[in-house]
């Protein structure tokens, strides 16, 4: 589980596709949560996530679309910057 990105004590990870399921998506961890997310949409496809780093993960989704989506189609991982 490549670890792609941290900032304010959420962790962004990408498990390898061709051992996760479709849609495209990034898993957000913080102590005490665990959820995906989707790249299409920053949205959180399912479970529960605290409401203000939902929303930091969404700006982080939004802000590295294209990034991300690279790594899902080639499997190449690689550090983003952290949010400011």
């Amino acid at each position: 589980m490549p670890t792609v990105s941290y900032f304010y004590g959420i962790i962004i990870v990408m498990y390898l596709r061709s051992k996760e399921h479709n849609p495209p998506h990034i898993h957000a961890i913080t102590q005490d949560f665990d959820a995906p997310f989707s790249i299409e949409t920053g949205e959180i496809m399912e479970g529960i996530f605290p409401n203000k780093a939902k929303t930091l993960v969404k700006e982080f989704i939004i802000k590295y679309q294209k990034e991300l989506k690279e790594m899902w189609d080639k499997e190449e991982y690689f550090k983003l910057p952290p949010l400011q």
